[in-house]
Protein backbone atom coordinates (compact mmCIF):
# COMPACT_ATOMS: atom_id res chain seq x y z
CA UNK A 1 0.00 0.00 0.00
CA UNK A 2 1.35 3.28 -0.99
CA UNK A 3 1.68 5.59 1.82
CA UNK A 4 2.87 8.80 -0.13
CA UNK A 5 1.12 11.04 -2.93
CA UNK A 6 1.66 9.19 -6.36
CA UNK A 7 0.17 11.20 -9.22
CA UNK A 8 -2.98 9.91 -10.61
CA UNK A 9 -1.41 9.88 -14.55
CA UNK A 10 1.35 8.03 -13.02
CA UNK A 11 -1.53 5.12 -11.71
CA UNK A 12 -4.33 5.47 -13.60
CA UNK A 13 -4.15 7.17 -16.56
CA UNK A 14 -1.07 7.75 -18.71
CA UNK A 15 1.31 4.89 -20.61
CA UNK A 16 4.77 3.33 -18.99
CA UNK A 17 6.74 5.04 -21.96
CA UNK A 18 5.18 8.50 -21.31
CA UNK A 19 5.92 7.90 -17.12
CA UNK A 20 9.92 6.72 -17.97
CA UNK A 21 10.17 9.67 -20.48
CA UNK A 22 9.38 11.96 -17.66
CA UNK A 23 11.15 10.47 -15.43
CA UNK A 24 13.91 11.19 -13.04
CA UNK A 25 15.97 8.24 -14.24
CA UNK A 26 15.64 9.13 -18.17
CA UNK A 27 16.26 12.93 -17.26
CA UNK A 28 19.66 12.65 -14.89
CA UNK A 29 20.24 9.46 -18.12
CA UNK A 30 20.07 12.77 -20.08
CA UNK A 31 22.29 15.18 -18.00
CA UNK A 32 25.20 12.79 -18.29
CA UNK A 33 24.99 11.84 -21.89
CA UNK A 34 25.13 15.97 -22.66
CA UNK A 35 28.42 15.70 -20.30
CA UNK A 36 29.54 13.25 -22.06
CA UNK A 37 29.07 14.84 -25.73
CA UNK A 38 30.08 17.97 -24.36
CA UNK A 39 33.49 16.64 -23.03
CA UNK A 40 33.79 15.24 -26.32
CA UNK A 41 33.39 18.63 -28.55
CA UNK A 42 35.93 20.33 -25.85
CA UNK A 43 38.91 17.61 -26.49
CA UNK A 44 41.73 18.94 -28.11
CA UNK A 45 41.46 18.37 -32.02
CA UNK A 46 43.68 20.15 -34.84
CA UNK A 47 41.77 21.98 -37.46
CA UNK A 48 44.00 22.25 -40.87
CA UNK A 49 42.45 24.78 -43.27
CA UNK A 50 44.94 23.96 -46.19
CA UNK A 51 47.72 25.62 -44.58
CA UNK A 52 51.36 24.43 -43.52
CA UNK A 53 51.54 22.27 -41.05
CA UNK A 54 53.12 25.55 -38.79
CA UNK A 55 49.93 27.73 -39.16
CA UNK A 56 47.20 25.15 -38.19
CA UNK A 57 44.86 25.89 -35.72
CA UNK A 58 44.67 24.03 -32.14
CA UNK A 59 41.32 23.70 -30.96
CA UNK A 60 39.65 22.87 -27.29
CA UNK A 61 41.64 22.03 -24.26
CA UNK A 62 43.17 18.77 -23.37
CA UNK A 63 40.98 16.02 -22.43
CA UNK A 64 41.90 12.80 -23.04
CA UNK A 65 40.48 9.67 -24.35
CA UNK A 66 41.04 7.92 -20.59
CA UNK A 67 38.69 10.59 -19.31
CA UNK A 68 35.87 10.63 -22.20
CA UNK A 69 36.27 6.29 -21.83
CA UNK A 70 35.50 6.74 -17.74
CA UNK A 71 32.48 9.33 -18.34
CA UNK A 72 30.85 6.13 -20.54
CA UNK A 73 31.69 3.32 -17.83
CA UNK A 74 29.62 4.88 -15.52
CA UNK A 75 27.31 6.63 -17.42
CA UNK A 76 24.37 4.15 -16.32
CA UNK A 77 25.82 4.28 -12.74
CA UNK A 78 22.94 6.29 -11.18
CA UNK A 79 22.91 6.56 -7.69
CA UNK A 80 19.68 9.21 -7.33
CA UNK A 81 19.91 8.64 -3.06
CA UNK A 82 23.35 10.09 -3.69
CA UNK A 83 22.46 13.22 -5.36
CA UNK A 84 19.21 13.79 -3.43
CA UNK A 85 21.28 13.78 -0.24
CA UNK A 86 24.10 15.76 -2.13
CA UNK A 87 21.15 18.24 -3.09
CA UNK A 88 20.12 19.04 -0.11
CA UNK A 89 23.72 20.23 1.14
CA UNK A 90 24.37 22.08 -2.37
CA UNK A 91 20.80 23.22 -2.83
CA UNK A 92 21.68 22.95 -6.79
CA UNK A 93 20.29 19.88 -8.21
CA UNK A 94 22.90 20.38 -11.30
CA UNK A 95 25.63 20.45 -8.51
CA UNK A 96 24.66 17.63 -6.64
CA UNK A 97 24.79 15.58 -9.61
CA UNK A 98 28.11 16.37 -11.04
CA UNK A 99 29.74 15.60 -7.91
CA UNK A 100 28.13 12.17 -7.39
CA UNK A 101 28.99 12.06 -11.03
CA UNK A 102 32.35 12.96 -10.31
CA UNK A 103 32.91 10.80 -7.54
CA UNK A 104 32.23 7.88 -9.69
CA UNK A 105 34.90 9.25 -12.65
CA UNK A 106 37.54 10.51 -10.04
CA UNK A 107 40.11 10.90 -13.19
CA UNK A 108 37.15 12.66 -15.51
CA UNK A 109 36.18 14.84 -12.74
CA UNK A 110 37.69 17.56 -12.91
CA UNK A 111 36.20 18.45 -16.58
CA UNK A 112 32.34 17.53 -16.02
CA UNK A 113 30.64 20.39 -16.79
CA UNK A 114 33.30 22.27 -17.77
CA UNK A 115 32.47 25.63 -19.50
CA UNK A 116 28.97 25.17 -19.25
CA UNK A 117 26.01 26.38 -17.07
CA UNK A 118 22.67 24.90 -15.56
CA UNK A 119 20.49 25.32 -18.87
CA UNK A 120 23.09 23.55 -20.62
CA UNK A 121 21.92 19.65 -18.84
CA UNK A 122 18.25 21.64 -17.77
CA UNK A 123 16.92 23.60 -21.45
CA UNK A 124 18.46 20.99 -24.04
CA UNK A 125 16.83 17.94 -21.45
CA UNK A 126 13.76 19.71 -21.35
CA UNK A 127 13.96 19.59 -25.13
CA UNK A 128 15.13 16.48 -25.90
CA UNK A 129 12.76 15.11 -24.06
CA UNK A 130 9.63 17.16 -25.29
CA UNK A 131 10.99 15.76 -29.13
CA UNK A 132 10.90 12.23 -27.69
CA UNK A 133 7.04 13.04 -26.01
CA UNK A 134 6.28 14.27 -29.41
CA UNK A 135 6.90 11.19 -30.56
CA UNK A 136 5.15 8.92 -27.90
CA UNK A 137 1.98 11.26 -29.11
CA UNK A 138 1.74 11.78 -33.01
CA UNK A 139 1.53 7.55 -33.84
CA UNK A 140 -1.60 7.53 -31.00
CA UNK A 141 -2.61 10.72 -32.55
CA UNK A 142 -2.97 9.34 -36.00
CA UNK A 143 -4.61 6.30 -35.06
CA UNK A 144 -7.22 8.26 -33.25
CA UNK A 145 -7.66 9.50 -36.81
CA UNK A 146 -7.26 5.83 -38.04
CA UNK A 147 -10.42 4.91 -36.15
CA UNK A 148 -12.72 8.02 -37.02
CA UNK A 149 -11.56 8.18 -40.30
CA UNK A 150 -13.19 4.09 -40.54
CA UNK A 151 -16.14 5.26 -38.17
CA UNK A 152 -17.01 8.28 -41.12
CA UNK A 153 -16.70 6.34 -43.85
CA UNK A 154 -18.68 3.71 -42.22
CA UNK A 155 -21.77 6.33 -41.36
CA UNK A 156 -21.39 8.09 -44.18
CA UNK A 157 -24.64 8.00 -45.61
CA UNK A 158 -26.76 7.88 -42.37
CA UNK A 159 -28.92 10.78 -42.18
CA UNK A 160 -29.11 12.70 -39.05
CA UNK A 161 -30.21 15.47 -36.93
CA UNK A 162 -28.64 18.33 -37.18
CA UNK A 163 -28.78 20.95 -33.99
CA UNK A 164 -27.60 24.58 -34.23
CA UNK A 165 -28.16 26.41 -30.58
CA UNK A 166 -28.67 22.69 -29.55
CA UNK A 167 -32.04 22.44 -31.34
CA UNK A 168 -33.09 20.33 -34.16
CA UNK A 169 -31.79 22.28 -37.71
CA UNK A 170 -31.72 20.53 -41.02
CA UNK A 171 -30.29 16.96 -41.61
CA UNK A 172 -26.45 15.85 -41.80
CA UNK A 173 -24.93 12.83 -41.72
CA UNK A 174 -23.10 10.80 -39.02
CA UNK A 175 -19.60 10.39 -41.23
CA UNK A 176 -20.34 14.16 -41.91
CA UNK A 177 -20.55 14.83 -38.29
CA UNK A 178 -17.44 12.66 -37.53
CA UNK A 179 -15.42 15.01 -40.27
CA UNK A 180 -15.74 17.80 -38.35
CA UNK A 181 -13.68 16.18 -35.37
CA UNK A 182 -11.45 14.25 -38.04
CA UNK A 183 -10.72 17.93 -39.52
CA UNK A 184 -9.61 19.44 -35.92
CA UNK A 185 -7.55 16.25 -34.86
CA UNK A 186 -5.68 16.84 -38.44
CA UNK A 187 -4.94 20.45 -37.20
CA UNK A 188 -3.71 19.01 -34.09
CA UNK A 189 -1.27 16.83 -36.07
CA UNK A 190 -0.04 19.41 -38.63
CA UNK A 191 0.52 21.89 -35.55
CA UNK A 192 2.03 18.62 -33.11
CA UNK A 193 4.38 18.12 -36.35
CA UNK A 194 5.54 21.18 -36.85
CA UNK A 195 6.68 21.96 -33.15
CA UNK A 196 8.60 18.55 -33.48
CA UNK A 197 10.68 19.58 -36.60
CA UNK A 198 11.23 23.00 -35.37
CA UNK A 199 12.92 22.01 -32.70
CA UNK A 200 16.10 23.01 -31.86
CA UNK A 201 18.68 22.14 -29.52
CA UNK A 202 19.48 25.08 -28.00
CA UNK A 203 23.42 24.14 -27.82
CA UNK A 204 25.89 25.46 -24.49
CA UNK A 205 24.84 29.37 -24.48
CA UNK A 206 27.17 30.37 -21.38
CA UNK A 207 25.29 32.21 -18.93
CA UNK A 208 23.10 34.39 -20.42
CA UNK A 209 21.39 32.30 -23.16
CA UNK A 210 18.18 33.64 -24.12
CA UNK A 211 15.90 30.79 -24.00
CA UNK A 212 13.53 32.27 -26.37
CA UNK A 213 13.34 28.83 -28.10
CA UNK A 214 12.49 27.03 -25.10
CA UNK A 215 10.04 30.18 -23.46
CA UNK A 216 7.85 30.07 -27.05
CA UNK A 217 8.07 26.33 -26.97
CA UNK A 218 6.65 26.01 -22.90
CA UNK A 219 4.06 28.59 -23.55
CA UNK A 220 2.35 26.79 -26.23
CA UNK A 221 2.85 23.25 -25.39
CA UNK A 222 -0.10 22.90 -23.27
CA UNK A 223 -2.32 24.01 -26.34
CA UNK A 224 -2.52 20.91 -27.91
CA UNK A 225 -5.75 18.34 -27.58
CA UNK A 226 -6.99 20.62 -25.59
CA UNK A 227 -10.22 22.29 -27.28
CA UNK A 228 -10.17 19.11 -29.96
CA UNK A 229 -11.15 17.08 -27.24
CA UNK A 230 -13.24 19.08 -25.19
CA UNK A 231 -15.93 19.53 -28.13
CA UNK A 232 -15.79 16.22 -29.86
CA UNK A 233 -16.58 14.19 -26.59
CA UNK A 234 -18.90 17.20 -25.28
CA UNK A 235 -20.80 15.80 -28.52
CA UNK A 236 -20.56 12.13 -27.69
CA UNK A 237 -21.79 12.87 -24.28
CA UNK A 238 -24.74 14.67 -25.59
CA UNK A 239 -25.09 12.03 -28.37
CA UNK A 240 -25.47 9.20 -25.48
CA UNK A 241 -27.99 11.36 -23.70
CA UNK A 242 -30.53 10.83 -26.89
CA UNK A 243 -29.36 7.36 -26.71
CA UNK A 244 -27.84 8.15 -30.28
CA UNK A 245 -24.66 6.70 -30.03
CA UNK A 246 -22.14 5.63 -27.03
CA UNK A 247 -18.83 4.94 -26.11
CA UNK A 248 -18.05 1.26 -25.39
CA UNK A 249 -19.37 -0.14 -22.53
CA UNK A 250 -18.01 -3.58 -20.87
CA UNK A 251 -19.80 -5.92 -20.27
CA UNK A 252 -18.88 -6.49 -16.49
CA UNK A 253 -18.82 -2.08 -16.07
CA UNK A 254 -21.48 -0.73 -13.20
CA UNK A 255 -22.28 2.64 -14.50
CA UNK A 256 -23.60 3.58 -11.37
CA UNK A 257 -23.52 3.02 -7.54
CA UNK A 258 -27.36 3.63 -6.75
CA UNK A 259 -28.97 3.56 -10.65
CA UNK A 260 -27.92 -0.51 -12.06
CA UNK A 261 -29.80 0.58 -14.84
CA UNK A 262 -27.17 3.32 -16.28
CA UNK A 263 -24.70 3.20 -19.02
CA UNK A 264 -23.11 7.08 -18.06
CA UNK A 265 -19.91 8.13 -20.19
CA UNK A 266 -16.96 7.82 -17.89
CA UNK A 267 -14.62 7.89 -20.81
CA UNK A 268 -15.53 10.76 -22.45
CA UNK A 269 -16.41 12.51 -19.18
CA UNK A 270 -12.67 11.36 -18.32
CA UNK A 271 -11.39 13.15 -21.47
CA UNK A 272 -12.89 16.61 -20.87
CA UNK A 273 -12.05 16.74 -17.27
CA UNK A 274 -8.60 16.07 -18.53
CA UNK A 275 -9.23 18.59 -21.02
CA UNK A 276 -9.97 21.10 -19.02
CA UNK A 277 -6.89 20.36 -16.81
CA UNK A 278 -4.84 21.08 -20.32
CA UNK A 279 -6.71 23.92 -20.75
CA UNK A 280 -5.43 25.49 -17.38
CA UNK A 281 -1.97 24.59 -17.84
CA UNK A 282 -1.33 26.76 -21.10
CA UNK A 283 -2.08 30.25 -18.69
CA UNK A 284 0.20 28.68 -16.30
CA UNK A 285 3.14 28.06 -18.98
CA UNK A 286 2.28 31.83 -20.36
CA UNK A 287 1.96 33.36 -16.61
CA UNK A 288 5.65 31.64 -15.77
CA UNK A 289 7.19 32.74 -19.31
CA UNK A 290 5.71 36.53 -18.57
CA UNK A 291 7.61 36.61 -15.83
CA UNK A 292 11.43 35.77 -17.05
CA UNK A 293 13.91 39.15 -15.72
CA UNK A 294 16.22 40.25 -17.95
CA UNK A 295 18.17 37.35 -19.26
CA UNK A 296 16.64 34.58 -16.80
CA UNK A 297 15.31 33.72 -13.57
CA UNK A 298 14.13 30.68 -11.69
CA UNK A 299 10.78 31.78 -11.96
CA UNK A 300 9.98 28.74 -14.53
CA UNK A 301 12.15 26.17 -12.43
CA UNK A 302 9.64 24.85 -9.99
CA UNK A 303 6.76 25.36 -12.57
CA UNK A 304 8.39 23.72 -15.00
CA UNK A 305 8.99 20.59 -13.28
CA UNK A 306 5.49 20.09 -13.11
CA UNK A 307 3.62 21.87 -15.71
CA UNK A 308 5.69 20.35 -19.10
CA UNK A 309 5.70 16.93 -17.28
CA UNK A 310 1.74 17.18 -16.62
CA UNK A 311 1.05 18.68 -20.21
CA UNK A 312 2.64 15.30 -22.02
CA UNK A 313 1.30 12.94 -19.44
CA UNK A 314 -2.10 14.35 -19.52
CA UNK A 315 -2.18 14.63 -23.67
CA UNK A 316 -1.21 10.79 -23.51
CA UNK A 317 -4.18 9.93 -21.20
CA UNK A 318 -6.34 11.46 -23.53
CA UNK A 319 -5.31 9.85 -27.23
CA UNK A 320 -5.38 6.32 -24.87
CA UNK A 321 -8.84 7.16 -23.81
CA UNK A 322 -9.87 8.57 -27.20
CA UNK A 323 -8.30 5.62 -28.81
CA UNK A 324 -10.38 3.10 -26.59
CA UNK A 325 -14.08 5.53 -27.39
CA UNK A 326 -13.20 5.35 -31.31
CA UNK A 327 -12.32 1.95 -31.63
CA UNK A 328 -15.57 1.06 -30.09
CA UNK A 329 -18.34 3.75 -30.77
CA UNK A 330 -21.85 2.14 -31.05
CA UNK A 331 -24.58 3.71 -33.63
CA UNK A 332 -28.16 3.03 -32.71
CA UNK A 333 -30.20 3.91 -36.47
CA UNK A 334 -33.29 3.53 -35.63
CA UNK A 335 -32.97 5.79 -32.56
CA UNK A 336 -31.58 8.16 -34.85
CA UNK A 337 -34.54 7.39 -37.08
CA UNK A 338 -37.01 7.76 -34.10
CA UNK A 339 -35.89 11.44 -33.81
CA UNK A 340 -35.23 12.25 -37.53
CA UNK A 341 -38.96 11.10 -37.80
CA UNK A 342 -39.96 13.32 -34.69
CA UNK A 343 -38.48 16.49 -36.42
CA UNK A 344 -38.85 16.08 -39.99
CA UNK A 345 -42.72 16.72 -41.07
CA UNK A 346 -41.51 20.48 -39.78
CA UNK A 347 -38.29 20.71 -42.04
CA UNK A 348 -40.31 19.41 -44.70
CA UNK A 349 -43.05 21.88 -44.84
CA UNK A 350 -40.90 24.42 -47.07
CA UNK A 351 -40.63 21.62 -49.55
CA UNK A 352 -44.32 20.58 -48.95
CA UNK A 353 -45.30 24.15 -50.02
CA UNK A 354 -43.06 24.50 -53.34
CA UNK A 355 -44.76 20.98 -54.16
CA UNK A 356 -48.21 22.76 -53.91
CA UNK A 357 -47.73 25.34 -55.74
CA UNK A 358 -45.45 23.19 -58.70
CA UNK A 359 -49.12 21.54 -58.65
CA UNK A 360 -51.19 24.45 -59.27
CA UNK A 361 -51.60 25.46 -55.77
CA UNK A 362 -51.41 29.59 -54.44
CA UNK A 363 -47.90 29.83 -52.22
CA UNK A 364 -49.71 31.85 -49.40
CA UNK A 365 -52.79 29.73 -48.69
CA UNK A 366 -50.76 26.59 -48.50
CA UNK A 367 -48.29 28.90 -45.95
CA UNK A 368 -51.33 29.83 -44.08
CA UNK A 369 -52.47 26.17 -44.29
CA UNK A 370 -49.61 24.54 -43.14
CA UNK A 371 -48.89 27.03 -40.31
CA UNK A 372 -51.87 26.33 -38.60
CA UNK A 373 -51.68 22.48 -38.94
CA UNK A 374 -48.19 22.73 -37.77
CA UNK A 375 -49.35 24.35 -34.93
CA UNK A 376 -51.89 22.01 -34.30
CA UNK A 377 -49.41 19.19 -34.51
CA UNK A 378 -46.66 21.22 -32.01
CA UNK A 379 -49.59 21.47 -29.42
CA UNK A 380 -49.77 17.37 -29.68
CA UNK A 381 -46.10 17.26 -28.75
CA UNK A 382 -45.38 20.23 -26.39
CA UNK A 383 -49.07 20.39 -24.30
CA UNK A 384 -50.22 16.27 -24.83
CA UNK A 385 -46.90 14.67 -24.93
CA UNK A 386 -48.58 12.84 -28.15
CA UNK A 387 -46.15 12.32 -31.51
CA UNK A 388 -45.54 14.78 -33.90
CA UNK A 389 -48.69 13.85 -35.79
CA UNK A 390 -48.14 16.72 -38.90
CA UNK A 391 -48.18 14.59 -41.83
CA UNK A 392 -51.73 12.86 -41.12
CA UNK A 393 -52.96 15.87 -40.41
CA UNK A 394 -51.64 16.96 -44.20
CA UNK A 395 -53.01 13.68 -45.41
CA UNK A 396 -56.59 14.07 -44.46
CA UNK A 397 -57.03 17.82 -45.16
CA UNK A 398 -58.50 18.19 -48.80
CA UNK A 399 -56.14 20.92 -49.77
CA UNK A 400 -53.15 18.57 -50.11
CA UNK A 401 -55.13 15.73 -52.20
CA UNK A 402 -52.57 16.71 -55.76
CA UNK A 403 -49.53 15.88 -53.35
CA UNK A 404 -50.26 13.04 -51.69
CA UNK A 405 -48.36 10.98 -54.42
CA UNK A 406 -45.64 12.62 -53.46
CA UNK A 407 -45.59 12.81 -49.75
CA UNK A 408 -43.29 9.73 -49.01
CA UNK A 409 -40.51 11.19 -51.64
CA UNK A 410 -41.12 14.68 -50.14
CA UNK A 411 -40.13 13.00 -46.68
CA UNK A 412 -37.59 10.45 -47.74
CA UNK A 413 -34.18 12.17 -45.12
CA UNK A 414 -31.88 11.04 -47.58
CA UNK A 415 -33.30 14.30 -49.72
CA UNK A 416 -32.39 16.46 -46.55
CA UNK A 417 -28.95 15.58 -46.54
CA UNK A 418 -27.32 17.79 -49.56
CA UNK A 419 -23.65 16.35 -50.67
CA UNK A 420 -22.57 15.09 -46.58
CA UNK A 421 -21.95 11.74 -48.01
CA UNK A 422 -19.77 12.90 -50.99
CA UNK A 423 -18.37 15.49 -48.93
CA UNK A 424 -17.11 12.33 -46.55
CA UNK A 425 -15.21 10.45 -49.15
CA UNK A 426 -17.28 10.28 -52.60
CA UNK A 427 -14.95 11.79 -55.73
CA UNK A 428 -17.08 14.88 -56.67
CA UNK A 429 -16.16 15.32 -59.79
CA UNK A 430 -16.88 18.41 -62.59
CA UNK A 431 -15.64 18.20 -65.85
CA UNK A 432 -15.43 20.12 -69.05
CA UNK A 433 -17.10 23.38 -67.99
CA UNK A 434 -17.02 26.77 -69.22
CA UNK A 435 -16.83 29.37 -67.72
CA UNK A 436 -16.87 32.96 -69.71
CA UNK A 437 -15.79 36.26 -68.03
CA UNK A 438 -17.26 39.46 -69.96
CA UNK A 439 -15.29 41.82 -71.07
CA UNK A 440 -14.72 45.04 -69.54
CA UNK A 441 -17.39 47.52 -72.03
CA UNK A 442 -15.28 50.28 -73.39
CA UNK A 443 -16.10 54.07 -73.71
CA UNK A 444 -15.71 56.88 -76.07
CA UNK A 445 -11.74 57.16 -75.38
CA UNK A 446 -10.78 53.36 -74.69
CA UNK A 447 -11.47 50.44 -76.13
CA UNK A 448 -12.99 47.34 -74.60
CA UNK A 449 -10.17 45.46 -72.73
CA UNK A 450 -10.94 41.36 -72.58
CA UNK A 451 -10.45 40.26 -68.55
CA UNK A 452 -10.74 36.77 -69.58
CA UNK A 453 -11.09 34.03 -71.63
CA UNK A 454 -13.06 30.58 -72.03
CA UNK A 455 -11.44 28.37 -70.32
CA UNK A 456 -12.46 24.53 -68.92
CA UNK A 457 -10.99 22.73 -66.02
CA UNK A 458 -11.77 19.78 -64.21
CA UNK A 459 -11.92 19.21 -60.32
CA UNK A 460 -11.72 16.07 -57.85
CA UNK A 461 -12.81 16.87 -54.19
CA UNK A 462 -12.41 14.33 -51.30
CA UNK A 463 -12.18 14.85 -48.26
CA UNK A 464 -10.92 12.09 -46.41
CA UNK A 465 -8.26 10.86 -49.78
CA UNK A 466 -6.44 13.91 -50.13
CA UNK A 467 -6.73 15.52 -46.41
CA UNK A 468 -6.76 12.13 -44.36
CA UNK A 469 -4.95 9.79 -46.06
CA UNK A 470 -1.89 11.57 -46.68
CA UNK A 471 -1.14 11.99 -42.56
CA UNK A 472 -2.13 8.05 -41.89
CA UNK A 473 0.41 7.32 -44.14
CA UNK A 474 3.22 9.66 -42.58
CA UNK A 475 2.58 7.12 -39.92
CA UNK A 476 2.50 3.26 -41.59
CA UNK A 477 3.59 1.20 -39.34
CA UNK A 478 3.11 2.78 -35.93
CA UNK A 479 -0.49 3.51 -36.02
CA UNK A 480 -1.52 0.83 -33.05
CA UNK A 481 -3.89 -2.06 -34.72
CA UNK A 482 -4.38 -3.68 -31.37
CA UNK A 483 -6.96 -3.08 -28.98
CA UNK A 484 -6.40 -0.08 -26.62
CA UNK A 485 -7.01 -1.35 -22.46
CA UNK A 486 -7.10 1.43 -20.22
CA UNK A 487 -5.87 0.77 -16.75
CA UNK A 488 -8.87 1.70 -15.65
Amino acid sequence: MESSYRSPFSTRYSSKEMQYNFSDTNKFLTWRKLWVYLAKAEQVSLLFVSLPKSLSLKLGIDITNAQIAQLEKNLDNLDLEAAAEEEKLTRHDVMAHVHVYARLCPLAGPIIHLGATSCYVGDNTDIIIIRDGLEILLPKLATCIHYLTNFAEKYRDQPTLGFTHLQPAQLTTVGKRACLWLQDFLMDEKALSRVKNDLRFRGVKGTTGTQASFMALFDGKCNFFRGTRLCMCTDLRLLANMKEIEEPFEKSQIGSSAMAYKRNPMRNERCCALSRHLIALHSNAANTAATQWLERTLDDSANRRITLAESFLCSDALLITLMNILEGLVVYPKVIEKHIAEELPFMATENIIMAVVQAGGDRQVCHEKIRVLSQEAGAQVKILGKPNDLVERIKKDEYFAAILPQLDKILDPSTFIGRAPSQVNKKRIIQNKKFTFVSQPGSATKKPRLISRNFEFSQVSEFIAEEVRPVLNKYAGKIIDKPVVLKI
